[in-house]
């Protein structure tokens, strides 16, 4: 299965290098020279790492496919991958969004949802849950809402705070027609 690590920006220069957006936690150990990546779309792959720096906090990237700003601006929009099954397996404090896509949401023994995606944001990452009735909730993805991801039993277990699924609702986002005095 294939892993999307970066999103390709505008060009940097005229020797070819472009900006990245970073979707991995370890940037310093997925684009390394020498490292090749799925593209996508396809006709524009694969990509092999020539140099790789920060420039302030933007990452640049230039491929020993990519020769000049023209090629480079061809890029942009791209979608790096790597395949999961050359990750190291070490880290047991992390899921992919392709393990937990897909898993119920449950409450105690009560499935309210399933999950549809992880949005990974700078403070902290939200699980996506789309419940029966088609709602869509934004879970904290923090230990103390989801005390456990059993991927192999192909469910999390949740103790959300009260209100959180009330949140999102129509209920909630109609505007009171109660006056008020």
């Amino acid at each position: 299965m294939q892993l999307q690590v970066a999103r390709i920006g505008k060009p940097h220069g005229i020797r070819g290098e472009v900006t990245v957006q970073v979707l991995t936690d370890a940037p310093e150990d997925r684009f390394v020279p020498g490292t090749t990546f799925v593209v996508e779309p396809a006709a524009s792959g694969p990509l092999t790492v020539s140099s790789a720096r920060w420039n302030k906090d933007i990452l640049l990237l230039g491929f020993e496919e990519v020769a000049d700003r023209n090629r480079a601006e061809t890029l942009r929009g791209a979608k790096l991958f790597i395949e999961t099954e050359e990750l190291d397996e070490d880290d047991d404090e992390g899921w992919y969004e392709h393990e937990l896509v897909g898993l119920e949401a449950r409450v105690g023994s009560q499935v309210v949802g399933k999950v549809t995606a992880l949005n990974t944001m700078p403070v902290q990452d939200l699980l996506m849950v789309t419940t029966p009735g088609g709602e869509e909730i934004l879970i904290p993805f923090v230990e103390q809402i989801v005390p456990e991801v059993n991927v192999g039993e192909g469910y999390i277990l949740l103790t959300p705070p009260d209100g959180l699924f009330e949140l999102n609702s129509d209920e909630a986002a109609a505007p009171e027609t109660e006056d008020r005095v």
